[in-house]
């Protein structure tokens, strides 16, 4: 092996070696399992009752710091979104004789959300943040589940780290927006919605 060689095999290894670490920490394993939710069983507009828990993590993710720190900002996001939409409805149905109460339960069931410190220090190297809520629409009398769609938010590597976290924390923000546009949609008829796979 010649010298030229030997200078290109040390600099090409190494290099190769970094791109391959990069790739790996930009890579994410949280997906949903569709780009689309089904329709609910029933639009929700048939119910005249409606109530909606808080924001839960699932056991998996409940015991990390940065984890709990990003549920309080999704249910921050999604009460400022649904309120308004949660009490319309229950003003439009209080006339009505039968109640018919459509309970809401939303739970992050994945979650890799990259802090700002970390997104700091490490920038794109952290790679990228993600979420998965799934949220369960019971009718509450008789324990009917009406629709269980999943829904996806991704804070892109590169964008977080040109954001210093802005990227990320905007994640926060979209999964309850997400949430949110569903039901509006699905509320004068049963239609379904996207998951977020796909979209930005």
């Amino acid at each position: 092996m010649n010298k030229l060689s030997k200078i290109v095999q040390c600099t090409l290894i190494p290099a190769v070696i970094v791109s391959v670490m990069f790739l790996s920490g930009c890579a994410t394993q949280i997906r949903p399992t569709a780009a689309q939710n089904p329709a609910p069983t029933e639009a929700f507009s048939q119910f005249n009752r409606f109530e909606m828990a808080s924001v839960m993590l699932a056991p998996a993710y409940a015991d990390n710091d940065t984890n709990k720190k990003a549920l309080r900002k999704i249910q921050e996001h999604t009460t400022s979104l649904s309120t308004p939409i949660l009490n319309s409805w229950n003003h439009a149905g209080s006339q009505q004789p039968v109640a018919r109460t459509l309970s809401i339960t939303p739970v992050i069931t994945e979650i890799k959300f990259v802090g700002g410190a970390a997104r700091f220090w490490a920038g794109a190297m952290a790679g990228s943040s993600a979420v998965i809520m799934r949220v369960t629409f019971t009718e509450k009398e008789t324990g009917n589940v009406v629709a269980t769609p999943e829904f996806y938010a991704v804070g892109n590597a590169m964008a977080g780290a040109w954001s210093i976290g802005g990227a990320d924390n905007q994640m926060l923000s979209i999964i309850a927006g997400r949430m949110t546009d569903y039901m509006g949609k699905n509320y004068a008829e049963a239609v379904g919605g996207p998951t977020g796979l796909g979209q930005k």
